[in-house]
């Protein structure tokens, strides 16, 4: 049933909101819905290895499409695979929660990061992109009226990314985000759902400090029952240097978005790289958005993180 529909729509260079409207759920579907570079790719392969049951690497964008994403596959092409799909379904999205549908029998994983460790990830997610995709951004970008004009080439001064990022929005009503949303929205419009029984807040933080433990957290959450036996294989396998190993098997399609390939992608994966890099003034425009756009207990966990239940 459809609890609420999408409220805006968010369109960009990499994604496209109004893409979920072809979307159709099915009673046991699980929607992994992430700021970029917040543990996207780190939840979807939780979840590959508590649904197959198995630490063998699975092709991440095979098996969890990710819907909004507008420069792949054509949209037809995208929902065809999903339909296909016998697995229980678990599938990706870049989106805020009032950008999407939210359905009463849809199970919705939120994974949640701060957000200077996110912008700094992402500097190196946005320098690292082939000229190939570029230019299908541009492409995108001029030909869709909403954005009409090329993608914005990120500098490669990461506080000059960070300043940027925190002081220039490019989705209508946000005042920051370049080249994406606003984190800020984007992480308060799930914690303000985090209390229905269909949606799981997690934070980046919390897998980095007891991976077995959000593992089982995760995995009772969507009722699947996983042997004793099995568990360490299963942690083992999510683990960062691991999926950095298996880079190719998981993400096999990133040689051609990505120049370095799986080492691009499966960068570093740790935290307060910003204290180095980022101004003085730029940290308090940061703490200033916080103060001004999430709540304070949104807040409070988005730096810290902690179990939301």
């Amino acid at each position: 049933m459809l609890v609420r529909p999408a409220e805006r729509q968010i369109r960009s260079w990499a994604i496209d909101s109004r893409r979920w409207d072809r979307y159709r759920p099915r009673p046991d579907d699980i929607v992994i819905s992430t700021y970029p570079k917040c543990g996207t790719t780190w939840m979807q392969r939780i979840v590959s290895l508590l649904v197959f049951k198995t630490p063998e690497p699975q092709p991440v964008m095979k098996i969890s499409p990710w819907i909004d994403r507008r420069f792949g596959l054509h949209l037809d092409a995208v929902i065809e695979e999903i339909e296909a799909q016998t697995h229980r379904r678990f599938l990706k999205a870049h989106l805020p929660r009032d950008a999407m549908p939210f359905f009463e029998e849809v199970k919705y994983i939120h994974v949640a990061r701060d957000g200077r460790d996110a912008c700094m990830s992402y500097h190196n997610h946005c320098v690292a992109l082939t000229e190939e995709v570029v230019d299908r951004f541009d492409r995108i970008g001029v030909e869709d009226d909403a954005v009409g004009r090329p993608y914005p080439r990120p500098p490669a001064d990461p506080s000059e990314f960070f300043h940027r990022w925190i002081t220039r929005g490019e989705v209508p009503g946000e005042a920051d985000g370049c080249p994406m949303m606003s984190f800020f929205n984007f992480v308060q419009s799930w914690w303000d759902v985090r209390d229905r029984p269909n949606v799981l807040l997690v934070h980046y933080n919390d897998l980095k400090a007891d991976l077995p433990g959000q593992m089982r957290r995760i995995a009772a959450y969507l009722g699947i029952d996983v042997d004793e036996a099995l568990w360490p294989s299963l942690v083992e396998a999510a683990r960062f240097d691991t999926m950095r190993r298996d880079g190719n098997a998981l993400m096999s399609n990133v040689a051609s978005i990505f120049r370095g390939g799986k080492e691009a992608f499966f960068f570093k994966g740790t935290n307060g790289r910003w204290r180095d890099i980022i101004s003085s003034e730029d940290l308090a425009l940061y703490d200033a958005k916080v103060e001004a756009l999430l709540s304070p207990d949104c807040a409070e966990w988005v730096e810290r993180g902690a179990p939301t239940g």
